[in-house]
């Protein structure tokens, strides 16, 4: 897979938003900003791979990626706090 500079950058800020929004979320689990970065980029993955499976198809855009990268950050976050058992949903 060959990735351009640009798209690279768009992935990271995409990133930063949705784990920030997603940190506003799931108050109390956040990670700070380079762990909501990292949980963003990894909700990014995790919505790719699962929202397909279902069905669910959000439409296309960056506006979408960020909702996308949002909502799997939320279940990451969701599934984090679960496993540490610092919280109930």
């Amino acid at each position: 897979m060959n990735m351009s500079t640009e798209s690279i950058v768009v992935i990271l800020l995409v990133g930063i938003v949705a784990g920030w929004l997603a940190g506003k979320i799931v108050r109390g689990t956040g990670f700070g900003l380079v762990g909501d970065l990292l949980v963003g980029i990894a909700g990014a993955f995790v919505a790719s791979w699962l929202f397909p499976r279902f069905g669910i198809q959000l439409g296309t855009g960056i506006v979408s990626a960020v909702i996308y990268s949002a909502l799997g950050a939320v279940i990451l976050l969701l599934v984090v706090s679960l496993i540490r058992g610092r919280g109930r949903l």
